[in-house]
């Protein structure tokens, strides 16, 4: 994804937040203060999301960096395909997750971090493992995540002050508005964080196909990477009964796989197999399994790979 299109992006949420501040600015008659206080907050919130968006979600998801002699393996392979991409060395985490799935993060490629759940690593083999870090790897030479999590930020930050608006209009509202500024508002509270949330998933979708046509072409493995999507794209319904959390993790504590952190990163993950429900395909992070595994099909054969 190119500079201009993620400053593209960042204006694009920016001003959907600016714009609901507009709103709310003049149905409670003081559109000036409103709208210049929405529009420090999405200054504010890009500029946090742009540097702090690998801490933040290093923290939310409980991961442990790892230096080589705490995972060999697993360190090694995301060497070897980082060589491949002509990237740095990223930094390398362990999440202690029942849930086999795997994420990267960062702003660029010199702030990156590659992180497998313990439970992935023990489930797939080396080349299907090679695989899957080729996609996450493709993330960050494109700057994905940087751009999955700033729109994860301004959806968050909008909805949230959307539902400010509703449950003020529950408990009495603001007062001297009439019927119909009332229900103006209440709509705008509903409809702009819906739509922000459709910009984020929407983004979120198109990216996880991209990555997936970038480990084929990258990594040349395109078999083994429909395997670990199969293999992992089981929906986590009993942590308990899930298989070991293998590599020398101990077993986990509030595991990151039903919580609302975990829904909170979910569209960073490989695969959104965080909880046993099944949503519409139009809220899901993540494209159908299908719609995947025809992407890698019809790329393998359009590089020749039959």
């Amino acid at each position: 994804m190119s500079s201009a299109t993620i400053v593209l992006l960042f204006a694009v949420l920016a001003l959907i937040l600016v714009g609901f501040g507009a709103i709310v600015g003049y149905l409670v008659g003081d559109l000036l203060v409103i709208m210049s206080l929405f529009f420090v907050l999405a200054i504010g919130l890009n500029i946090f999301s742009y540097y702090k968006s690998d801490y933040l979600t290093i923290k939310m998801t409980r991961t442990k960096i790892i230096e080589r002699e705490d995972n060999p393996r697993f360190y090694d392979l995301v060497k070897k395909v980082a060589d491949m991409a002509g990237l740095p060395m990223p930094r390398v985490g362990i999440m202690n997750s029942p849930s086999p799935n795997a994420f990267a993060t960062g702003r660029d490629k010199n702030h990156a971090v590659v992180v497998a759940t313990g439970s992935i690593l023990a489930m797939l083999n080396d080349d299907e493992m090679e695989a899957v870090l080729g996609h996450e790897i493709n993330h960050i030479t494109h700057r994905d995540i940087l751009v999955s999590s700033v729109a994860a930020t301004m959806a968050t930050i909008i909805s949230y002050i959307g539902n400010i608006i509703l449950f003020s209009e529950l408990f009495g509202g603001i007062n001297n508005r009439n019927g119909n500024t009332t229900i103006l508002l209440i709509v705008s509270a509903i409809l702009i964080p819906l739509g922000a949330t459709f910009v984020r998933l929407g983004i979120s979708r198109s990216r996880e196909l991209y990555a997936d046509i970038g480990s084929v072409r990258l990594v040349r493995k395109p078999d083994e990477l429909i395997s670990s999507l199969q293999k992992i794209s089981k929906p986590v319904v009993n942590s308990a009964k899930r298989g070991p959390f293998g590599m020398g993790m101990p077993k986990p504590t509030g595991e990151m796989g039903q919580n609302s952190q975990g829904a909170a990163y979910s569209s960073l993950f490989i695969v959104n197999n965080l909880n046993g429900s099944a949503l519409l395909n139009l809220f899901s992070t993540h494209p159908t399994l299908e719609k995947r595994v025809a992407a890698i099909l019809a790329e393998k054969q359009a590089i020749g790979m039959y």
